[in-house]
């Protein structure tokens, strides 16, 4: 573990193991002011498919998630694009992360959306999808965000975004959301 400080949690809806939206997000975070701190959730993978009639006592991994999100500042969520939506994987995180309604970990929560996808369009309706149920869930959603296209061939060696454009996009989308944070500075460890 690392220091407890106010930070920026990066959520990718992507499980594989190379995938170009977590590249994305550990590009953001790298831009994150270090006073700030950036962590990367990465226990997508863990969370159980939602179910009502265990809502009154979730999964450990669920318990987990909701802490981890309820103790960020804000939040930075990297989506990519399947048959024109977000994976169902965190559609099903965010069902869990958004109870209970009105108090859940999402509720208010400061969030910016950006996406990676190897077309032309950078995950743009995935991107559209995810701000709709962000918000259907109670979370403050920024307009602003990042549509990395052709995402095979966006990031170089040293896991920078390769285009000068889109990596001076990210950092206004990482400063944006780093001082549209409220009071209700979380905290959170940064690894």
């Amino acid at each position: 573990m690392g220091t407890t400080t106010a930070c920026v949690l990066g959520i990718s809806g992507s499980l594989r193991s190379a995938s170009t939206n977590t590249a994305l997000l550990r590009a953001a975070g790298a831009l994150v002011d270090p006073a700030i701190g950036f962590r990367l959730w990465d226990e997508l993978a863990t969370i159980p498919p939602f179910d009502e009639d265990h809502e009154a006592e979730p999964p450990d991994p669920v318990l987990r998630m909701r802490e981890a999100i309820d103790g960020a500042a804000a939040l930075v969520i990297a989506t990519p694009e399947y048959n024109g939506s977000i994976p169902g994987q965190l559609k099903n995180a965010l069902d869990w992360a958004s109870r209970p309604y009105g108090d859940s970990a999402l509720t208010g929560k400061t969030t910016a959306v950006i996406g990676a996808s190897p077309s032309d369009y950078g995950a743009t309706w995935a991107q559209d999808a995810l701000r709709r149920s962000l918000e259907a869930a109670g979370a403050h959603v920024l307009d602003t965000g990042v549509a990395v296209p052709r995402s095979d061939e966006a990031f170089d060696a040293d896991g920078r975004l390769a285009d000068a454009a889109l990596h001076i996009e990210l950092g206004e989308a990482v400063w944006t959301l780093t001082t549209a944070m409220t009071e209700k500075e979380g905290l959170c460890d940064v690894r």
